[in-house]
């Protein structure tokens, strides 16, 4: 067993990668938006591309998603969020999933997301 952890700061690692043999468990910190200027959609693509590309230098993938929380500041932007978050998922691979309305640490950003997924 090794844990692994990634972009480690002070107050948090971006990632946390528990191998366990030939498989194990990803943690992902909260991804937000690099460019909060843009609305839900952008902010969503944004953080869903951040989230395939710390989970391939994991070495895994969208498909091996096990739980995902994502925060909203706006209800009224569910359904946009929606629409890019099922073109982006892999069908069949939904994995379990809340989605909860909160204030986010920086005002202009407007969707964070916690991903778990599998090795």
């Amino acid at each position: 067993m090794t844990i692994e952890r990634f972009d480690v700061g002070s107050r948090l690692s971006e990632m946390a990668v528990h191998r366990v043999g030939d498989g194990g468990t990803v943690y992902l910190a909260g991804q937000v938006a690099g460019d909060a200027t843009q609305d839900i959609r952008g902010q969503t693509a944004q953080v869903l591309a951040a989230i395939d590309a710390l989970l391939a230098r994991a070495g895994t993938d969208k498909s091996k998603l096990l739980m995902v929380k994502i925060f909203i500041t706006d209800l009224a932007e569910f359904a946009a969020l929606n629409e890019v978050w099922e073109a982006w998922l892999p069908a069949g691979a939904a994995p379990p999933r809340a989605t909860v309305v909160a204030a986010l640490a920086k005002p202009a950003w407007k969707v964070e997301m916690l991903v778990t997924a599998a090795l």
